[in-house]
Parts: C-alpha cells; structure tokens; sequence
C-alpha cells in the first residue's frame, strides 16, 4: 500500500499492540462457523404477515428454544415462551392480566428471565463475545453480562446473582428487560436478511416494511420490478408514477400515496371527477373482509380510470423516441378505432368493453389534455419532495441493486432475459449491444443515473428505468410484453396473456443454472441461484427447488392477493453453516391470534442442500472482507514496526 495511506491508517492504530489484536481478532473469527442467512421475497406490503416472520426468523427461533428446553418444557410452554420472544410487549401485557398476584408475577419474570440468560449462549454461539455485547439492550449490557458469564463453579457468587434478578424486579425494570432480551434472541438467530424483491404494492403497508428494513441490524436488497417503479417515479419517470398510483387504486391502497408519504391527490380527484363515471373494470379489488362503501369505491373507480389514461398516452413517446426497445406494437390508444369502438391488435380485430376515452382525442390520443399535464406535474413534485418517501428511496437505492452475488449464490427478483435455445438475450442500448451481466450492470447504472438526476424526467435513464418495467428484455419483468390495456377493456382472454421469457422454463435445467452462474463469475458447482417474482404453484404441486437444485424460487405468495393460487402464504430460504432449508408458510391471520393461541404460521418443507463441511465465516462475503483487512493490517505492521 501507499505510505501516505499506510500513515493515516496508523492514526486510528498507534501501537504495534493493538495491531496484533486486530489482526489476531480477525484471524480467528474467520474460522468460526457462518452466520445465519434469512431470504425473504415478494413482500408486497403486507407487513404483518412479512413482521412475523422476521420475528420468528422463518422457525429457527422456535428450533433453538425446543433444543435448550424440550426436556424441562411442555409444547405448549415452548409455544408460549416462542411468542413471548415473538411480539413481547403484548405477551408481557397478557401475563400480567392473567396473573393472580404480585407474587405470582415476580415468580413468573425470575423463570422467563432465567430462561432467556440460558438461551442466549445457545443462539449467540457462533459470534464473537463483542458481537453479542453489540446485540444486548444498552441499558442493561451490564446486568445481562453478569448473568451471561457465570463461571460453572458460582457457588461463592450465588446470592450476587439472585440479587440482581430480584432488584430489576423489585426496581420495576423486569419488564423492559424481558423486552430487550426478546429482541437481542431475535437479532441473534438471523445473522443477516436478503430481501429478493417487490416490497412495494398490491399490500396496505409498504411504508412499513421499509421501516423494519432501515433499522434491521444487517440487510440487502434486489430490487424487484414494483420497487423500481417507485424508484422510478421518485427519480422523475411520470409514466412509473400514473402506474404506481394506478396500481394502489386497483388495490384499494390509496392510503399508501395519500396518508403514508404524503402525497396530494386532491388535483387528481377533481379531474377524474369531472370525466369520469363509475365503471366495473375499474373496481377497487378488495380482500376477502375488506368493506368500502360504494361512494369510496366509486370515488376510487374515477381516479383508476383517470391515472390509467394518463399511463396509456405517457407510455406513447417512449416508445416512439426508444427503436431499440421495440414496443411499436404497444401503442394501442392509435390503434383503437374511436368510431367503432374496437381495436386491431397483430390483425385481429376486438370490440371494446368499459371504455374511458373521454380526454382522448382520435386525432392525436396519446395527446394529454393541459389538466392532465397539471395534474402529472404536481404530482411528482409533490412525490419528489416527500421527506418519507426520499428517505425509503435513498435507502432502496444504498442497500439495494438488480443482483447480488453472495457467498457463491445469485441473488435475483427476476430473471436473466434468454432466447429460445437458452443463450443469454441480446439488447441493443445506443451503439453497444449488452446481454447476460452486461445487460443487469448497464441496466443498473442508468437506475443510479436516473436517481442522482430526479431534474431530468424525459432521458434515456428514466425511460429504461419504465423498460425495466415493461419491456421483452428486462431482467425484472421477464415478459413479452404487459397486456394492461387488454385486461382492462377487451373480453378476450387469449389477449390478456403475456408470454414469458424462455428463462422461466430453461431454468428448470441444471445446465442453464451452470451457464448462468459462470457467467457471473460464480461455481456452478457450489452456486444456487434464488429467485422471486413468479409466485410458487404449490397447490399444483410445484416444486420451488429446480434444476437438481440450482435453482430455488422463493415466492409462494405473501400477497393475499395470490394465496388463492398459491396455496400457501410465501416461502423463506434460511442458509446456514449446515446447508439450506426452504420452508413454506400458512396464511397468516393476525398477531392476536399468534398472542392467544401460539401459532405459527410455517412448517420446514425441504432441505435444499448439505454441506458436507460446515461452512465458515472465511468462505463467505465477510471472509473475503476481514482477509483482506488482515492484509491491510499486517502491511501497517511491517511498514510501521518492522523496518
């Protein structure tokens, strides 16, 4: 290194001593067994369902807790205590309900909080000692410390112990402490959280989850196709902006735009009421339980039909400024036929049902009428400067990308766009043609470029940002083409299909997963790919584990709005230093009936993969990190000590 560098590195290191531990410190970690990797994908807002598995670490922290005690406890005990360290504010509340006397209380925290203290050891055992003082509830690291350490020869110190637990107790503090160990457990059990995209839209509480995220202790992000259309609008694509607002009507989730960041609608209303009327192809669809009134429900249908007309004309000069994303054929408002009220669609004529065209003008119908120009424009400034909204996106945008190669696995919401007989698919960007990793690197960087410029709402980097959602080669859409138009106002089934990319049969073949993950640069023969975006048929029988195991699709469906299809609630993928288990997961009810009845919602389906050798902290990510910090170490030690 630099010397100059190596001198500056030496003001945070000053003596030689403290360079050994460091280097010492790190040497050793790397041979400590890997944490715990948790995946998690197709969130889709429902933050509920997506809390409590963060919450129960996908089973791992009902497993642990059943490993330490299954000889002292009953199952129902260990489902008690498992929800306790699930949701303990509420447990603790219950409890105390329940109790008959104080006595009884106090007995009941001196039990739980030896039970936690014998716990912790066992779920920390894989990190360092400042690792886990890192973990615990500041204001009881001490305290807890003290418990933790006990010597197993504590006969001298025996009432030194049973003081503390009673002082906390009779100091009024067990409950904040039972608290603060239930979330430590947590942290423990999941070393570190993949979320493989679309934590945005169709669900109620995006908003929400990003929250969670921001104060999750270790976390990445692929971005999915929904949370690039957000980035999207932020970054000034209005055509990602009509969609994502024309997606939270359909769901009824108007709240999310309105209520969660802010953002005025009123404009948007006024003009939807003036031209439109109720129409049933633009219902708010609402869940099984979900009462609207019908003045809402209208309300909503008059905003849906207005941000989806605006969608449609927006989408117009992108496709006719960008050739090379070869969309002609998607400009359908110039193919309706506003006389007859039908379409020609690839020589096929169909009639029109449920039509809006009320601003459109034959003539010129990607043309926007001047309201509608005034209302696109305030929205997006009123997105833009959303103090919430920058914040989640800032975040999307620091913890997220279009992949993730992680100890030896690719981490992707969508596909890697294919042709016919498997190659990796071509796309032509300005004078350069990109495919396979090219195509996601080059893809990426006008997502970035289209962020740091939120000014430019018209260029080449917010226009790929909208192809990212719709377009034949996005690695995050992996469709032909998107039929909203036809699903909208033609009966006509066979034109709502949309044709997926050959990637999404060939990865079925573990020689496609091998090419791919050379590509990538990763071994084909230790390296998984995993998957989000197309929802697991499991009440069909399908199998999420392909290609002998190459690939793992983890969408079962958190989204209540594919669980009828489905047939569960969503699948995780934990991976740790033993291998993979891919576990599926029951519809969620709701935390009460979690609190009341001690259920949960997931039972372990498969094991993915064995690791013949436990795997290591120094054949991970962090391995490759801390060597190459000890090499920085030791050249500091040679440059500065022993010269």
């Amino acid at each position: 290194m630099d010397s100059k560098l190596l001198d500056l590195l030496a003001q945070r290191y000053d003596n030689e001593e403290q360079i050994v531990t460091e280097i010492a410190n790190r040497e050793a970690i790397l041979h400590l067994p890997k944490g715990t990797e948790h995946f998690v994908s197709d969130l889709h807002g429902e933050y509920q369902a997506f809390q409590h598995v963060l919450r129960n670490g996908a089973g791992k922290v009902k497993e642990k807790i059943r490993d330490i005690f299954k000889d002292e406890l009953t199952d129902q005990e260990i489902n008690e205590f498992s929800t306790l360290v699930y949701y303990p504010e509420e447990k603790v509340k219950l409890i105390k309900v329940s109790m008959n006397n104080e006595q009884e209380l106090n007995q009941w925290y001196t039990e739980i909080i030896d039970h936690m203290i014998k716990l912790i050891p066992y779920v920390s055992s894989k990190y360092t000692r400042t690792k886990l003082h890192n973990a615990l509830p500041k204001q009881f690291v001490f305290i807890i410390e003290e418990l933790l350490y006990k010597t197993g020869d504590h006969l001298n110190k025996e009432e030194y112990y049973t003081k503390i637990v009673q002082q906390i107790i009779s100091l009024g503090q067990a409950e904040k402490l039972i608290i603060g160990l239930s979330y430590t457990i947590q942290r423990l059990v999941v070393d570190h959280l993949h979320v493989v995209g679309d934590i945005y839209d169709r669900g109620p509480e995006p908003d929400k989850i990003m929250d969670t995220l921001i104060n999750y202790h270790s976390v990445d992000i692929q971005w999915g196709n929904h949370d690039v259309l957000w980035i999207g609008a932020f970054a000034g694509s209005k055509v990602c902006l009509a969609n994502i607002i024309r997606i939270c009507a359909r769901y009824a989730n108007l709240d999310i735009i309105e209520d969660a960041y802010g953002i005025n609608l009123r404009p948007l209303l006024n003009l939807a009421e003036k031209y439109y009327e109720d129409n049933p192809a633009f219902r708010p669809k609402l869940q099984a339980g979900e009462e609207m009134s019908d003045y809402e429900q209208i309300q909503i249908t008059k905003i849906h039909q207005a941000i989806a007309m605006i969608q449609f004309k927006l989408e117009s000069p992108i496709i006719k400024r960008r050739s090379d994303f070869h969309m002609e054929g998607r400009l359908l408002l110039e193919k309706v036929d506003y006389d007859r009220n039908d379409i020609t669609i690839r020589g096929n004529m169909y009639s029109l049902d449920n039509t809006c065209f009320a601003t459109v003008d034959p003539k010129q119908p990607a043309a926007l009428l001047e309201e509608e120009e005034q209302v696109i424009d305030k929205l997006l400034f009123s997105v833009q400067h959303s103090e919430k909204l920058a914040r989640h996106m800032n975040f999307l945008m620091k913890k997220g990308s279009l992949y993730l190669k992680y100890n030896g696995n690719l981490l992707i919401h969508g596909c890697i766009p294919l042709d016919d007989e498997g190659n990796m698919a071509e796309m032509k960007i300005g004078d350069k043609t990109y495919a396979g990793r090219e195509l996601l690197d080059v893809f990426e960087w006008y997502v970035r470029h289209a962020f740091a410029h939120p000014e430019k709402t018209d260029d080449l980097a917010t226009d790929i940002i909208w192809y990212l959602w719709a377009g034949k080669y996005s690695s995050l859409f992996g469709k032909k083409e998107m039929t909203t138009f036809e699903r909208y106002f033609i009966k006509d089934k066979h034109t709502h299909k949309e044709i997926k990319n050959p990637y999404y049969h060939l990865r079925e073949k573990e020689e496609t997963c091998r090419t791919i993950l050379k590509d990538f640069g990763l071994n084909p023969d230790q390296g998984h790919i995993i998957n989000g975006h197309t929802p697991v048929k499991e009440i069909e029988g399908e199998n999420p584990v392909k290609a002998n195991g190459k690939m793992i699709v983890i969408d079962g469906g958190f989204s209540k709005a594919y669980q009828s299809t489905t047939g569960i609630a969503g699948y995780t993928l934990l991976f740790n230093s033993y291998g993979m288990q891919i576990v599926a997961h029951k519809q969620f009810t709701s935390k009460e009936d979690v609190l009341e009845n001690g259920t949960d919602v997931l039972s372990v389906r498969r094991l993915v993969d064995e690791e013949l050798e436990r795997k290591k902290v120094q054949e991970t990510n962090v391995g490759e990190e801390l060597l190459q910090e000890i090499s920085i170490l030791k050249s500091l030690l040679e440059h500065r000590y022993m010269n």
